[in-house]
């Protein structure tokens, strides 16, 4: 039985049936009103909203939908905005492989065009890295990409970019969203572009980003030459790492590269895989099965728009395992920051930046080397904020996040999974000529720095009432903060929608020098963290946990690692957080 509609959706369904939308638009709205009124009322009850990191949501009609008109009006707004603030202007655009990932780039491209902005678009799909460096380097005022970075197939996006490369934040967020909600009807958009202000990039850009990564991000070059032969397996998971990767590698030094077969080709379906996300094993199976194959140093795999990075390697055990984003993010800065001080360049102060939910043994390391370590909210352009504000009175090292998203040098401004595979790979051949595994590398860290483990439980809510109940859920954990969890007190809970730490023991409160955000967190008196937050680009809620063990001679990851698990576990249950 058909459910009845909301006003609002009601009134948006109207608006496009009656508006000069396009024929087919028209009949595919009218399919749903016959057949599936729930469908209906999700895409129509709301506007697909220009918040964290632009636009995104599933493809299809309606307001709450990724479609040109929804990209259309978006992209009108954004001109506006533009148009606003300079006299003259250029955008670039970019996209991944996904499905209308073209024709959203396409269409933006003739509106920005159509409003006397200059457009260069990127010839075939890129990574997004690569859009950012393509802004810094062409000294545009804005650029977008067209993607959802690893969302399912169902999905797409548009990550929206300001002139010094990282996404939009506030001032101009609220602004473009202000000038997006005058464009109310179809022919308010300038639909039709001027060709003559459209100009392609291609190869030689490519050449640009990726003499920036061999010139300016690999620290410790001389010992590529010592592994030339190091055996890397590498899947784009059908993206945009194609492009680039390989290639890459090759003029870096490395002979010995094999690609995926079955997923180098961009394929937005994503035939092999459930989720195109490399922080899934499902994602990364294939790769694990070729890297075992031909017993590889080393495995990377990158998201479709090549933002995010996996890594793969043997344990102690000689199986073949996935890291997560908090060792990969651990492993990296500890191996930067170790390969500047061997040449002797951390003499002026040198910072590193992770996001609050990421593993605080980085806040660890960062400080017994004397660099410092800054915490941010979770999003790429809080990190790329920090590094402008800090330009000229420190240098920056690496960014980083839990969610397998890494920065290495200050060229690009939002997550860089290029030329993340380039220092990995630099790094492993590191290791291996002191005859170490990646692994066993990321132990010695753990006995010299301690033992965290950390793991991350997301539970999907989808459609209008997903959204409801995860809201719900916070003010829950919000209105009732429990004074011990597993029988350990709660020291700390930290509140970052309303700025406030209370602290449990003491009975005080300080203030968080961060911007608001829908995130809270509990530390208990042993050191264990657990923090609460729904996501800004999918319907999920997440809850992240962090545990530390003290460290004996006898140090055994597997032991340490059972013993910290069975711990978070007992925290899900004692939370009740486990549907």
């Amino acid at each position: 039985m058909n459910t009845q509609l909301s006003v609002q959706a009601a009134a948006n369904v109207q608006t496009w049936l009656s508006d000069n939308y396009d024929l087919t638009t028209k009949a595919s709205i009218q399919d749903l009103q016959n057949k599936n009124n729930k469908e209906l009322e999700d895409a129509f009850y709301t506007n697909l909203e220009f918040g964290t990191g632009g636009l995104r949501g599933l493809m299809g009609v309606g307001t709450n939908r990724m479609n040109i008109y929804t990209v259309g009006f978006t992209t009108q707004g954004f001109a506006n905005y533009i148009n606003k603030n300079f006299s003259s202007a250029s955008v670039a655009i970019a996209h991944d492989s996904r499905n209308n990932s073209r024709l959203f780039a396409e269409t933006a491209a003739q509106i920005f065009s159509a409003n006397g902005i200059k457009v260069f678009l990127f010839e075939a799909l890129r990574p997004t890295p690569e859009l950012s460096f393509a802004i810094r380097q062409l000294k545009c005022q804005a650029g977008i990409v067209c993607t959802a970075s690893h969302n399912p197939k169902e999905y797409n996006g548009y990550k929206a970019y300001w002139n010094d490369g990282a996404q939009i934040i506030g001032p101009h967020d609220t602004n473009i969203l202000n000038e997006i909600k005058t464009i109310t009807r179809v022919d308010d958009v300038k639909w039709k572009g001027n060709a003559t202000l459209i100009e392609p990039l291609g190869v030689a850009m490519d050449k640009a980003y990726k003499d920036m990564v061999k010139e300016n991000l690999c620290v410790n070059k001389a010992v590529i030459q010592k592994q030339a032969d190091l055996k890397i397996v590498y899947t784009p998971i059908h993206g945009t790492g194609i492009t680039l990767v390989p290639s890459l590698l090759e003029e870096l030094g490395f002979k010995n590269v094999q690609v995926v077969k079955e997923q180098e080709h961009p394929d937005g379906n994503f035939p092999t895989v459930i989720y195109p996300n490399p922080e899934e094993k499902e994602a990364m199976q294939m790769g694990l099965n070729h890297a075992k194959k031909i017993d590889a140093d080393i495995l990377l795999g990158t998201d479709p728009d090549a933002d995010r990075i996996s890594i793969g390697t043997k344990n102690n055990n000689g199986e073949w395992i996935l890291l997560n984003g908090n060792q990969t993010a651990l492993i990296v800065f500890s191996y930067c920051i170790k390969a500047l001080k061997e040449k002797g360049e951390l003499t002026q102060p040198h910072f590193i930046v992770k996001t609050v939910v990421t593993t605080d043994l980085i806040d660890i390391v960062a400080k017994k080397n004397n660099v410092g370590c800054y915490n941010v909210l979770t999003g790429f352009k809080w990190i790329a904020s920090l590094i402008a504000e800090k330009e000229g009175k420190e240098k920056f090292i690496a960014g980083g996040e839990e969610s397998f998203g890494l920065l290495i040098g200050d060229k690009v401004r939002d997550k860089d999974g290029i030329s993340a595979v380039a220092v990995i790979c630099e790094m492993v051949a590191y290791y291996k000529n002191q005859n170490k595994t990646l692994f066993q590398a990321l132990c010695d860290l753990y006995k010299e720095y301690g033992f965290y483990y950390e793991s991350l439980l997301s539970i999907t809510k989808k459609g209008k009432e997903g959204k409801q109940e995860i809201q719900a859920l916070m003010t829950n954990f919000r209105n009732n903060i429990p004074s011990q969890i597993c029988g350990i007190a709660v020291q700390e809970s930290i509140d970052y929608e309303s700025q406030t730490a209370y602290h449990h023991i003491t009975k005080t409160s300080r203030k968080i020098e961060i911007p608001k955000s829908n995130v809270l967190q509990f530390v208990l008196v042993d050191g264990s963290k657990i923090s609460f937050r729904p996501s800004g680009t999918e319907p999920k809620i997440k809850y992240y946990f962090s545990v530390n063990i003290s460290v004996t001679d006898n140090f055994n990851y597997e032991e340490m690692a059972q013993k910290a698990e069975t711990k978070i576990q007992a925290i899900i249950k004692d939370l009740s957080l486990a549907e």
